[in-house]
């Protein structure tokens, strides 16, 4: 079998397998009924995910934990973190970040 034809039956049986293993969690998950406070706890899995991708991203250098006012990373989401506190506005925090992380990294 050529290398070219291999690869693309790779990637359609990992597509498919994929798509299979998500499916199957969808009707699975449509015939049990789960318990209350499961369905309570599930909304605060999207903001744990995104706050452990985050702390990852400022706390850890070279596979390495760089918590240090070095780390521009952490100052800028520092300084973001007390102003979206301030203003409860994901813009201004966000353009706060940016502009702290740019100043940081440009001094």
């Amino acid at each position: 079998m050529p290398q070219g034809l291999t690869l693309w039956l790779v990637i359609l049986v990992a597509g498919v397998g994929t798509f299979v293993l998500r499916l199957s969690f969808i009707v699975l998950l449509e015939k049990i009924k789960e318990p209350e406070a499961m369905r309570r706890s599930l909304k605060y899995v999207p903001p744990a995910v995104m706050a452990a991708l985050v702390a990852s991203s400022i706390l850890v250098n070279d596979n390495q934990l760089f918590v240090s006012l070095d780390n521009h990373r952490l100052t800028a989401a520092l300084i973001a973190g007390l102003v979206g506190w301030r203003t409860k506005s994901l813009l201004w925090t966000i353009l706060t970040g940016l502009i702290a992380l740019f100043a940081l990294t440009s001094l």
